[in-house]
């Protein structure tokens, strides 16, 4: 009898999260894991742990419990460290440099994460240049990429459609790449054709091998594009599974799906 061949590692696992502030329980041990092009749901009434789970998972609540990207532990990483190993998030309110334009937004990110400085913009300024006509034209295709489209660019971000506001942000948590990005509450404001292309560039970072664990409140949203859903009530983890699952399980309708019905 031959032993079952061990499916591909999580991209990113978490083990036993816990969050407390002061007496209050915000999270109980709770574990998951999300692959490489999958997308993770992560759902619960308010109150629920949600935010104190992304907040837990990237070391920005003080929490206890363990977290590993790919076979590393990452437990004791900053945030900022998560993000320069591939972990990257996107925030639920909209964050940019309101003062710059659309285009410079995209590339003050990339020029961060290429290391550019100071001094080679004194000694170099004609490399410099050079630099920045190629981050301007890569900045420009990855906002493309993301659904802002090339009117938008010289625009400052306050004076761009509210949905493309919201594809902005994710671009900019996005960057040059990521190997898991999370979202929290991405359709939050969205209706109709924004909440179609949202829908659409999840998929399209699914099918590039990207790990995405979403938080969400809009069910028809999180049930047609995640592989897997993890419910939280009360801090704790009430049920794991695909979404027919999820949507078939007595404890989920009881505490989540059948108050929002």
């Amino acid at each position: 009898m031959t032993s079952p061949v061990p499916g591909p590692a999580p991209l990113l696992r978490v083990e036993g999260l816990g969050v407390r502030y002061g007496a209050l329980v915000a999270l109980d041990d709770v574990s998951w894991e999300v692959h490489a092009g999958e997308i993770l749901g992560i759902i619960g009434p308010n109150g629920a742990g949600k935010s104190s789970c992304y907040d837990a998972t990237t070391h920005m609540a003080t929490r206890t419990g363990r977290v590993w990207l790919g076979s590393r532990d990452v437990t004791a990483e900053p945030p900022f460290g998560l993000a320069a190993l591939g972990l990257k998030r996107a925030f639920q309110q909209n964050a940019f440099f309101a003062t710059l334009t659309v285009l410079d937004n995209m590339v003050a990110v990339l020029a961060r994460e290429a290391g550019t400085g100071l001094l080679p913009s004194l000694l170099l300024p004609w490399r410099e240049a050079a630099q920045r006509r190629a981050l301007e034209h890569e900045a420009a295709n990855l906002l493309e990429r993301f659904g802002v489209p090339r009117a938008m660019h010289a625009l400052r971000p306050g004076n761009i459609p509210y949905g493309s506001q919201r594809m902005l942000s994710i671009a900019l948590a996005f960057g040059r790449g990521a190997r898991v990005l999370m979202l929290d509450e991405p359709a939050a404001g969205l209706g109709g054709v924004d909440m179609a292309r949202l829908a659409e560039l999840l998929r399209g970072l699914r099918a590039e091998g990207v790990a995405i664990v979403v938080i969400e409140h809009h069910m028809d949203l999180i049930m047609s594009v995640a592989d897997r859903i993890v419910v939280l009530e009360q801090g704790r983890c009430l049920a794991t599974g695909t979404p027919q699952q999820i949507q078939k399980d007595p404890r989920v309708l009881e505490a989540y799906l059948g108050q929002a019905a």
